[in-house]
């Protein structure tokens, strides 16, 4: 099986951005934006999950359309949108990420989750593997910050946290290492948008949305 990943190299930092991505938006783009400069990343790329284990599926478009929407989306040219956890078979960030890993040797990757992903960190499948595999960069969301600091999981890897004026170097730190990234913040979510396209309302102010 020929698995066709964006491109990379040895040596090169990058970002993952994993979720189902429905739908993709402006604030996935803002996360990345972020990610890209402060932590002084080459590419980042939207992973475009089959599906999420701790997630109602129920409803949820097919991959390829979801790919489509965030290619349609996406325009900066370090930021590539790609399914190819389907092709590997892979229902966890744990399998993803050891993929990775060993398909790319020398490539100094970085998992980003938002704020609110850490606070039920600890219910993802091998979590303390996945901090041993890479380092992780925690992005500011409004309203969960203190909690995802507090919680189990931000409460276990305390220890490994490292200075946010360090973010340059987080690629290239020995993992288990973390760190929190404040910037701009964006209220936009996936779930917001889908409630809102049901209703026809603005998911931010409750008129009625425009095109």
């Amino acid at each position: 099986m020929v698995v066709k990943l964006p491109r990379w190299a040895p040596g090169q930092k990058i970002g993952l951005l994993g979720g189902s991505f429905n739908p993709a938006h402006r604030g996935h783009l803002l996360i990345s934006q972020l990610a890209l400069q402060r932590l002084r990343l080459d590419s980042l790329w939207w992973l475009v999950t089959p599906g999420n284990p701790l997630k109602e599926t129920a409803g949820l478009p097919e991959l390829s359309t979801r790919i489509a929407a965030a290619r349609a989306l996406v325009d900066k040219p370090r930021i590539a949108v790609t399914g190819f956890e389907a092709q590997i078979g892979a229902r966890f960030t744990y399998d993803t990420i050891r993929w990775l890993v060993r398909r790319a040797p020398g490539v100094h990757f970085v998992w980003i989750m938002g704020a609110d992903n850490l606070q039920q960190f600890h219910r993802w499948r091998h979590w303390r593997d996945i901090a041993r595999l890479v380092p992780i960069a925690v992005i500011d969301r409004p309203g969960s910050t203190l909690r995802a600091a507090t919680s189990h999981a931000g409460a276990t890897l305390s220890r490994y946290r490292a200075a946010e004026r360090d973010a340059g170097r987080l690629a290239l730190m020995r993992p288990p290492a973390f760190l929190f990234l404040h910037g701009p913040r964006s209220p936009l979510s996936s779930t917001a948008l889908r409630g809102g396209a049901r209703t026809g309302r603005s998911p931010l102010s409750g008129r009625p949305a425009t095109m």
